[in-house]
């Protein structure tokens, strides 16, 4: 399919916190039940619990590291603060999911206050177990680019993002 109909693109995942890639491993990522698809709106309150993330390619002898982020901060229309670090795990096996791996930057629940926000997890394969050794100092102005960069992760193996605004009472009922 061209490139300018990839949902990242369209979505501008990619440029904004990762470079062009192609896809070579599947991952899912489920919050309860719910299936985190491209581009579709998951309500904060339903994402409060860290969700499930598998990585279905690879084999136990490889490992990856997955990050969360959220690239419009403090608002999409002057993300000046871009990125923030919502969740970081390294070392998962492939084959496993994400409670496999070891949590470097625990999960904090998305609560956007302005305008509509993405919310990406991008899965890095690391080149050996224990290749990312730099913990993030800060959760704030975080570069999902430079932290591969610095880890030498390469390009991403595989990327999935989620929409989410401030609830109202209203929009809860």
């Amino acid at each position: 399919m061209a490139k300018n109909l990839d949902p990242l693109v369209v979505g501008r995942v990619i440029g904004d916190v990762v470079d062009y890639f192609s896809p070579t491993v599947k991952m899912s990522v489920t919050y309860n039940s719910k299936q985190v698809l491209n581009g579709h709106e998951l309500f904060p309150s339903s994402v409060t619990i860290k969700p499930r993330v598998e990585v279905h390619g690879g084999d136990m002898r490889s490992f990856f590291t997955l990050i969360m982020t959220d690239p419009d901060v403090p608002g999409p229309s002057d993300p000046y603060l871009r990125e923030h670090l919502h969740w970081m795990v390294t070392n998962i096996p492939g084959t496993t999911n994400s409670s496999f791996g070891k949590e470097v930057v625990e999960y904090e629940i998305p609560s956007p206050n302005i305008g509509i926000h993405r919310f990406v997890f991008v899965l890095f394969k690391q080149k050996r177990r224990q290749a990312v050794t730099a913990t993030p100092p800060s959760r704030h102005v975080f570069s999902t680019r430079n932290f591969a960069e610095e880890n030498e992760l390469g390009l991403p193996v595989a990327a999935v993002f989620f929409n989410a605004q401030r609830e109202t009472a209203a929009r809860r009922r």
